[in-house]
């Protein structure tokens, strides 16, 4: 077996078992099936092309998705339309996930909230979020990675994580509150 071959078996073997989400986050990113096909066959090419800086036994998938990630800003980004202007004092704070929060014993009413009822109006809140916020929820609440994870994906400080995650959360929750009293997640007070 050649050099090549190896090369070749490992990356098919440890690389090509995420492309499944990789390209769930490219649409999510770039909210354009050929975008998102053209972003991971981006990024699965880079990845090949420099498979030997990978070190083995680290976390493929992360650095999948920092390689994705990275492009995305370096190249789709520059594309996209201007960023939305959103004044954040009109959001109120975590008031529907403090709602979810209650309704069991899970310890990220975010993914316990996306798991049950993620449809059409989740996924059109989502794609409605200024890109910054997209995508840490993304790659939070969707792809399960942590606040650390997000930092190096991203190339980000945690603060800067962390923030954009609360900000992201509060923009969800304000598009979603007729979501959630429309299908019983919570109760409307009576007037």
């Amino acid at each position: 077996m050649t050099g090549n071959d190896k090369k070749k078996e490992r990356f098919e073997a440890e690389a090509l078992i995420h492309v499944d989400s990789l390209h769930r986050t490219a649409l999510r990113m770039t909210r354009n099936e050929n975008e998102a096909d053209d972003l991971v066959q981006e990024t699965f090419l880079k990845a090949y092309r420099f498979w030997d800086k990978f070190e083995e036994g680290s976390n493929c998938r992360a650095w999948l998705f920092k390689i994705m990630t990275n492009i995305f800003i370096n190249n789709y980004r520059a594309k996209s339309r201007t960023p939305q202007v959103v004044d954040l004092q009109d959001v109120d704070d975590d008031f529907l996930f403090g709602q979810l929060a209650a309704l069991g014993p899970s310890e990220n009413p975010e993914q316990h909230f996306f798991a049950k009822v993620f449809d059409d109006d989740v996924k059109r809140a989502i794609e409605e979020l200024p890109e910054d916020f997209r995508l840490v929820v993304v790659l939070s609440f969707l792809e399960g990675f942590s606040y650390q994870e997000i930092a190096e994906i991203a190339n980000l400080n945690i603060g800067t994580v962390k923030s954009r995650l609360h900000r992201g959360r509060k923009l969800l929750q304000k598009s979603l509150w007729e979501y959630a009293i429309k299908n019983g997640f919570i109760k409307e007070a009576a007037k």
